[in-house]
């Protein structure tokens, strides 16, 4: 196979609200932010939750990250973000989101100065500096970069996995952009018993022990499907509750009934990620919850959140925090603009940050997000949002 192009750089309980007043809350805190503005506000006022080491995590907004982007590159809307090994964050948007005028550069003939679209796949540092960026729909065959990418994990041995949500493949390449192997093929789908083709995967995780490749199959198909990370060969499925998937299911997703009688299949699996003790949690979506699992789909317990959250649902990705029991879980919010803090081991909602808007701090659609070694989590924004800001962690935690 051609090695991608790589373009250089120039230089089931309910939560139906926040917690009530004087709970462990944790809300935004933008220290950083008002500082930055001049104003006099006092930051602590805008925090509502413990500082306390070990106590619920917290976070300001940091607005020096990232940096500028080199080559006047500008991101569409971003699908996926994930922090490797490194400490280096991994992004991929869609160029194709962008307009003529956010790219007045490439138009021919060009209508201004600025921008160029970014590759889809960057990579940065943990400064928020520019690595390297590879795949380019305006040069390479859509057989070898990830076109319209979606889900993106780079595994314990530095393979960069990413979906292909409306084409059904999951592609795994080189840290540099080589593609290395392709499973599902390229807009075919056969629905959710088909060992072979995949159905819009959104999310993947690969389990560092067994190299096995869990993904997130959810936009077309309705269930978890596992795969060997060495030679693609498949492995097992599951749908919601451990039970075979059913692709014809009807329901009131986000209806008066959605917390008293949950619904028996997944709606859209969008997210998942292991955990260091063995489980998958799973984000169905516009099923409004999070589905924990046994690596071997056994079902194991729920958590709704927001249950009556209508349109994409309140379950878009999660991820866990980097101390050794992984304490908390975040839980990234497409439609009610946040971040979800729960606490893992009983799955209860302890706080939240973000709310929905344009200024730093706020959300449009956070669709991606991922952790670090100290706990900062960085948040991308599909729709209209199209950044990525870093959350520095500021109190509580491991």
């Amino acid at each position: 196979m051609q090695p991608s192009a790589r373009l250089p750089l120039d230089a089931r309980e309910v939560a139906h609200a926040r917690p009530a007043a004087g709970g462990p809350l944790v809300a935004l805190a933008v220290a950083l932010t008002l500082a930055a503005c001049g104003s006099g506000t006092d930051a602590a006022s805008s925090a509502s939750a413990s500082n306390s080491p070990g106590g619920v995590p917290s976070f300001a907004v940091d607005p020096t990250w990232p940096g500028e982007m080199p080559n006047d590159w500008i991101m569409g809307s971003v699908t996926a973000v994930f922090v490797d090994a490194r400490d280096h964050v991994w992004v991929t948007h869609l160029p194709e989101t962008l307009t003529p005028e956010e790219t007045s550069a490439v138009q021919d003939p060009p209508i201004g100065l600025c921008c160029r679209p970014a590759p889809v796949v960057v990579e940065f540092d943990a400064d928020g500096n520019v690595v390297q960026g590879w795949g380019d729909p305006a040069t390479q065959d859509v057989s070898e970069f990830p076109r319209n990418a979606h889900g993106l994990f780079v595994d314990h041995q530095d393979n960069v996995w990413i979906g292909t949500y409306r084409h059904h493949r999951v592609m795994k390449f080189t840290r540099s952009g080589e593609l290395l192997m392709q499973i599902g093929e390229y807009d075919v789908t056969g629905g959710s018993d088909d060992p072979a083709l995949l159905g819009g995967p959104a999310g993947i995780w690969v389990d560092p022990g067994t190299n096995e490749v869990f993904v997130a199959d959810g936009y077309r198909n309705r269930r978890v499907v596992v795969f060997d990370g060495d030679t693609g060969e498949y492995l097992r499925h599951w749908g919601a509750y451990g039970d075979p998937p059913v692709d014809d299911y009807e329901y009131d997703w986000g209806g008066e009934g959605h917390a008293a009688s949950p619904p028996r299949q997944f709606s859209t699996v969008h997210g998942l990620v292991g955990s260091s003790d063995g489980l998958i949690y799973v984000a169905d979506r516009r099923g409004n919850r999070i589905q924990v699992f046994q690596q071997d789909g056994t079902f194991v317990t729920e958590k709704l959140v927001e249950p009556r959250t209508l349109a994409s649902g309140s379950a878009f990705v999660i991820a866990l925090s980097p101390d050794a029991d992984q304490e908390w879980l975040y839980l990234a919010d497409g439609t009610n603009h946040k971040v979800w803090i729960l606490r893992r081991s009983d799955l209860e909602i302890v706080g939240d940050f973000g709310r929905g808007g344009r200024q730093m701090g706020q959300f449009l659609r956070p669709h991606g997000m991922g952790v670090d070694s100290r706990g900062n989590i960085y948040v991308g924004e599909a729709s209209t949002g199209r950044r990525v800001q870093k959350f520095a962690i500021t109190g509580g935690g491991a």
